[in-house]
């Protein structure tokens, strides 16, 4: 389901979704190695990145006022979606917990911020950044922002999508997949709830509505959505720095009224493999009616083994209000970096999903250290979409008996002169010997999460702490042990 937003434009119209998209499917081709990208014929991946946006300096602008072009950059990407157990981390620090495309990517990023760091310091103009008003801080120059592309919704809240049908193509009570269909990894928690909790659920299931839901494999299931009443009303705040989406939102009902047609009826919802975090409230998983409850956090699903690792909606959510710097870089800035754009390819998608996964869970935050802000950040989608995702590939084999399956090995690039590659495989670099594990060979990279280090960074800790106590209450830590690594 989507908002008028075509054509998908950035603020300025400087740049397009299309525009980024291209531009990572094109280093994804030519910047890439084969090695570590899936097998066309029994695999598919997924694919994320983080672009550069630059625009002229002021000085530029004034010397030339009619050419406001942009540069691009493609400054890191990241491939992969896997995910660890529980029972596979390690306290040496020296495997991967989470390699979903969007996690490799943010952690290459930050390592390009690294770099750009040592050449401000190094007194080099190239670097994105220059000196703050605080001693030994830095800025981002104010002509840079940087924009987030994933080739497909984050897991998560935000590809809990509903799917509308016309009337004369609604699948009849009692027909299609349903409950029967359900994946191991998608199976209830329902049934550990106490009975305070199952009454809640039965009492929300009675106010969403329930719809029928294609997944992307092409069978049926149920969940809980909200109405979607409620979630354009919450769009359509005072505040709304993207007027146009409200505007096309409300001229689309008064359409409808007039018309006499409502709203198109919701008649299925994509189902996401994130499981609710346990301990908390969870998935009603009535067949039918709803199978899941939005805005709830969630944890990725593993083989069997419940993995630690929070979703990618979370994810994203948690860096919409703290920045993607992390803790260790909040040393050395004076301010989060925060992304200014999220655009997602070509795949089911909804725009209500993503603003309520993203940014409307947090917006509420207040007492935040300075600096700290909860921010609009602009959700786009393109036309384009990724050669190696499970759907593009599913088309061009539409009658393949070959089983697809998702890639073990995810990629990591980052602009950096110094080895920006690096392939892994369930969260080791590739080729590790099972002798080298826990050596520094099998490190993908410097370690830099030492737990003190982290602490340190007071102000991050702080708005961390202000932003699970008030938004994200159920968010699952990794014990100190995991973190005391050098």
């Amino acid at each position: 389901m989507h908002f008028c937003l075509e054509p998908a434009l950035a603020p300025g119209a400087m740049w397009s979704a299309d525009d980024i998209a291209e531009l990572c499917y094109l280093h994804y081709r030519t910047r890439l190695p084969k090695q570590g990208k899936p097998d066309p014929n029994r695999e598919w991946t997924s694919l994320a990145a983080v672009v550069k946006v630059e625009s002229a300096a002021q000085r530029e602008v004034l010397a030339s006022p009619g050419n406001l072009q942009v540069t691009k950059e493609v400054v890191a990407m990241g491939t992969g979606t896997k995910c660890i157990g529980q029972n596979k981390m390690r306290k040496t620090g020296d495997i991967l917990n989470d390699s979903h495309a969007e996690i490799v990517a943010k952690r290459s990023f930050q390592r390009y911020l690294l770099h750009q760091m040592w050449l401000a310091a190094s007194h080099q103009q190239c670097s994105i950044f220059i000196p703050g008003t605080e001693t030994g801080k830095w800025k981002l120059k104010p002509n840079i922002i940087f924009v987030f592309f994933s080739s497909h919704t984050p897991c998560g809240d935000a590809s809990i999508i509903p799917i509308s049908e016309p009337e004369n193509q609604l699948p009849k009570p009692g027909t299609g997949d349903g409950a029967a269909g359900q994946s191991a990894e998608c199976r209830s928690n329902h049934d550990h709830l106490g009975p305070e909790d199952k009454r809640k659920l039965e009492k929300m299931a009675s106010n969403h509505i329930i719809k029928r839901m294609k997944t992307d494999d092409g069978g049926c299931f149920s969940v809980i959505t909200e109405d979607l009443s409620v979630q354009e009303v919450s769009v359509k705040r005072k505040d709304d720095t993207n007027p146009k989406i409200c505007e096309c939102s409300a001229e689309k009902q008064t359409a409808n009224k007039e018309t006499g047609l409502g709203r198109p009826k919701v008649v299925d919802v994509y189902r996401t493999g994130a499981k609710c975090v346990p301990g908390e409230l969870g998935d009603a998983r009535i067949p039918g009616l709803g199978y899941h409850s939005v805005g709830l956090l969630r944890v990725k699903p593993g083989r069997g083994d419940r993995t630690c690792s929070m979703s990618c909606s979370d994810k994203l959510a948690r860096w919409n209000v703290l920045g993607c710097q992390g803790a260790l870089l909040m040393h050395f800035l004076q301010y989060p970096l925060y992304l200014s754009a999220i655009i997602v390819g070509k795949c089911p998608y909804s725009q209500e999903a993503m603003r309520r996964a993203i940014i409307e869970r947090c917006q509420h935050i207040s007492f935040l250290p300075d600096g700290f802000l909860p921010q609009e950040v602009k959700l786009l989608q393109s036309d384009l979409q990724f050669e190696h995702s499970r759907q593009a590939i599913q088309e061009v084999q539409p009658n393949s008996k070959t089983k697809l399956v998702p890639c073990s090995a995810a990629i990591s690039w980052s602009a950096v002169p110094e080895q920006p590659l690096d392939v892994t495989s369930d969260g080791f670099r590739q080729g590790t010997t099972k002798k080298a594990i826990g050596s520094h060979q099998s490190r993908v990279k410097t370690l830099e999460t030492y737990w003190d280090y982290k602490e340190a960074a007071l102000n991050y800790q702080e708005a961390w702490k202000v932003l699970r106590s008030q938004a994200l209450l159920g968010w699952v830590k990794n014990a100190k042990e995991y973190l005391h690594f050098t």
